[in-house]
């Protein structure tokens, strides 16, 4: 729980809006018709960024915005140039504000098919150490070095906003995903970090399971996990499991903090480019999302109203997206 400041004037609040590629731009037309329904005090700042271009301008101009707003909702932005040099937009914007960590709350809804039931697990990310570091590069011909940094100051901050995470919401367990007994310097640090920062928690439990464990007993018997503390690949890895497990990528949003800043989006960053445009598209992640930036501004009756309503439309209404 930091303190992040938000443009706010007479009540209501500015906030970045990127619309992203594939499915994004309709799924926030939904958010936007939703908010005028039920009178949500959000003015939205469209901001397009062309993912087609080499130049930075929409990247710098979506950050400036951001900077000056406090939060964002935001789609998934794809990176279509080929150069070796041109960075994924959605990494560099969570570089450049800092937001270290993603959090994505994998919890089942009643009544949609699922291999399992009752999930309800918070899967706790790294957003800026470990491989998306993006230190690549060709040492010799044919031969390409891809580095992972994993450095004490965003491993512990990660740790520490899981352990924290656990203890204000009641939660019992933190599992550190790792890969420390092929990776002993990396992930050993990692691990390591994790142990030290337990010892603040003493009511907590802490375990560890290595990675390549991890998506088999997610798949097995995920309801042993309760808080999930991992670096960043392997947060990509976990978290699109788990919601496989629970419905697809259409439900799940996603929160990324940082000091400052706050952005909200779908828990699993995905396009949707094949099916942008054919209004099939599942606009609850979407819609999660801004119930989550609602709650983070302190519009918690607004972000009730909407809640209520998804749920009793995926719930007792059993409305579904084709698919």
């Amino acid at each position: 729980g930091t303190d992040i400041p938000s443009a706010q004037y007479g009540g209501r609040h500015g906030v970045t809006m990127l619309p992203g590629g594939g499915i994004g731009p309709e799924l926030m037309g939904y958010v936007r018709e939703i908010f005028r329904y039920c009178g949500a005090p959000i003015d939205f700042e469209v901001i397009d960024i062309d993912p087609s271009t080499e130049g930075n301008e929409d990247l710098e101009y979506a950050i400036t915005s951001i900077k000056r707003n406090g939060v964002a909702l935001k789609g998934n932005i794809e990176t279509k140039s080929q150069s070796l040099s041109e960075v994924s937009r959605n990494v560099a914007i969570r570089n450049e504000l800092d937001l270290y960590v993603n959090v994505v709350h994998c919890k089942s809804y009643p009544g949609i098919p699922a291999r399992h039931k009752d999930i309800d697990i918070v899967l706790i990310r790294q957003n800026t150490d470990g491989e998306y570091a993006m230190l690549e590069h060709e040492s010799v011909r044919g031969v390409v070095e891809s580095m992972k940094v994993v450095t004490v100051e965003n491993a512990e901050r990660v740790a520490r906003y899981a352990f924290e995470y656990a203890r204000q919401n009641n939660r019992k367990r933190v599992t550190t995903i790792h890969k420390a007994n092929i990776m002993k310097l990396s992930d050993g640090l990692f691990l390591e970090v994790a142990n030290r920062v337990h010892k603040d928690y003493p009511e907590l439990e802490h375990n560890n399971m290595i990675i390549d464990n991890t998506c088999m007993q997610a798949v097995s018997n995920p309801h042993q996990f309760d808080v999930m503390n991992m670096t960043n690949l392997y947060g990509t890895i976990v978290s699109n499991v788990i919601c496989g497990l629970i419905g697809g990528a259409g439900l799940i949003s996603g929160r990324n903090y940082g000091d400052h800043y706050a952005i909200f989006e779908p828990g699993i960053r995905n396009t949707g480019t094949a099916i942008a445009g054919k209004n099939i598209a599942n606009p609850v992640a979407m819609i999660n999302a801004s119930i989550d930036m609602l709650n983070h501004l302190g519009h918690n009756e607004h972000a009730k109203v909407i809640y209520d309503a998804t749920y009793q439309t995926i719930v007792n209404d059993a409305i579904r997206t084709p698919g």
